[in-house]
């Protein structure tokens, strides 16, 4: 398998519109210096065209200077807002239905179906209503190479099966690391083991009351959300509102079963709002984690799953008992590469780290467009390179030619996503934290991939990395 590569073109010669803004400026501020005063107000006005030449040309952390006055300037805005501290309200209870989440989060709304019983999140910022389902599945590095390539295709079907139906806004597939409780080893030995008091039976027993905590196992959820804007109509026919919003909802949660399993995924029932709560409450609190599970009436409220404190920083985001850093996952691999290639990421163990994979389906009408317009821009730039004699790059063909695969696969019925990914890890100490992001960098080379540490906006980056919530950053 082979990922297109991140388009870096910009509108003009390679230039983004920030781009050309500074460079109009300083162009202009010359002109203007020649024309009104000759070399002497050219001379004074060398401070402008001067940093108007480092902000486009410079660059900085993998983008140009113009790139980061943006993100500067939020930041600035945020910190002087006091928006990087929150603390909860003991005495103040949250309103009915609200989740008790930081930031822009706290506007979303719970919702349960009356049907299926399961908890659907409404953002009502970026109109869509999301269901949460939990997956399991054999070990993909195990299987045999035929088998691999045959779920691989099974998986691209029920990809293609959002994209057909063109109400879905997100799809995003969430697997974490999660500390072992050893409810599981203490209910094999209750069903299977002989405790007669004997030496051996007692080593073994105080073995698994030992290891079981100390060990980590793996959960996966995949998050649907389904965009009211898009869904109006089907939304005021089945009733208007929540209501009819849950209506068309369970509609394609009913077509992503029968898609997840044709696919060979067990699918198990969508999560209450009790399940969902767990989530939410174990990624901003992993040390109760454990104590969540081995006691199942514990932290089941939404309204009480949220953080009691959170602390961002520039490049990490401190809550009740961890330190968080998220990373992007910026290219993806360039050569072919095996199905599992992302095994050193997803298997690297002593690592609390949750991996994120947001897909966002795209219409293939709408695909459609979007081809051809790349393909009229790649070859206007490639005509206009040529003008100016420029050298071709081989990386805008490349990117020309994944243009051309795209537009085959999608004539042979494939569907068209957008690909993000993110990976949060966390960890007690800041110490500890470094010591693992600097792995899970290591064990993304590995896996041909690219990450970059996010910075300035580690707290939304937190909710898309860490919660079942199919957000976007």
């Amino acid at each position: 398998m082979k990922f297109s590569r991140l388009t870096r073109r910009g509108i003009l010669l390679g230039l983004s519109l920030p781009q050309l803004i500074t460079l109009a400026v300083a162009v202009l501020s010359v002109v203007g210096a020649l024309y009104a005063g000759g070399g002497i107000l050219l001379a004074y006005t060398a401070p402008i065209w001067l940093a108007c030449a480092v902000l486009t040309w410079v660059p900085a952390g993998g983008r140009k200077l113009i790139e980061w006055v943006p993100v500067t300037f939020r930041w600035a805005w945020r910190v002087t807002g006091g928006h990087l501290i929150y603390r909860r309200r003991v005495v103040k209870p949250r309103p009915a239905g609200t989740l008790a989440l930081p930031g822009d989060a706290a506007a979303l709304r719970e919702y349960v179906d009356p049907e299926t019983e399961a908890a659907m999140i409404h953002d009502p910022h970026q109109h869509t209503l999301t269901a949460v389902i939990g997956l399991s599945h054999p070990a993909f590095v195990l299987l045999d190479p035929g088998e691999q390539e045959r779920r691989v295709t099974a998986w691209g079907r029920v990809l293609a099966t959002t994209c057909r139906s063109g109400r879905i806004a997100r799809l995003q597939v969430l697997e974490r690391t999660l500390p072992d409780s050893g409810t599981g080893l203490a209910e094999w030995w209750d069903a299977h083991g002989d405790a007669d008091g004997s030496w051996a039976a007692t080593t073994y027993q105080e073995l698994i009351e030992r290891a079981g905590p100390a060990g980590e196992r793996h959960a996966t959820t995949l998050s649907l959300a389904l965009d009211m804007k898009t869904a109006a109509r089907q939304i005021r026919t089945a009733g208007g509102g929540l209501r009819g919003a849950a209506a068309v909802l369970r509609q394609e949660m009913t077509t992503l079963l029968a898609a997840l399993r044709a696919a060979d995924l067990t699918a198990r029932a969508w999560l209450t709002p009790g399940e969902v709560a767990v989530i939410l409450r174990s990624a901003y609190d992993p040390a109760i984690a454990a104590t969540l599970e081995r006691h199942g009436d514990l932290g089941r409220d939404l309204a009480t799953a949220g953080p009691v404190a959170v602390t961002e920083t520039w490049d990490q985001l401190r809550s009740d008992s961890a330190h968080h850093a998220v990373l992007w996952i910026s290219e993806w691999p360039r050569s072919l590469v095996y199905p599992g290639f992302l095994a050193p990421v997803l298997l690297s163990t002593g690592i609390h780290r949750s991996f994120s994979l947001i897909c966002t389906p795209i219409r293939s009408d709408q695909a459609a467009r979007d081809i051809r317009k790349k393909k009229t821009e790649y070859i206007s730039d490639a005509a206009q390179r040529q003008k100016i004699g420029q050298i071709e790059d081989a990386g805008q063909t490349a990117e020309y030619h994944d243009v051309l695969q795209q537009e085959a696969d999608l004539t042979a019925g494939h569907g068209i996503l957008r690909y993000t990914g993110l990976i949060n890890i966390s960890a007690p100490s800041t110490d500890e934290l470094e010591a693992a992001v600097s792995a899970v960098e290591q064990a993304a080379i590995q896996a041909s991939c690219e990450t970059r540490r996010l910075v300035g906006q580690q707290a939304a980056a937190f909710t898309v990395a860490a919660l079942p919530l199919a957000r976007t950053v």
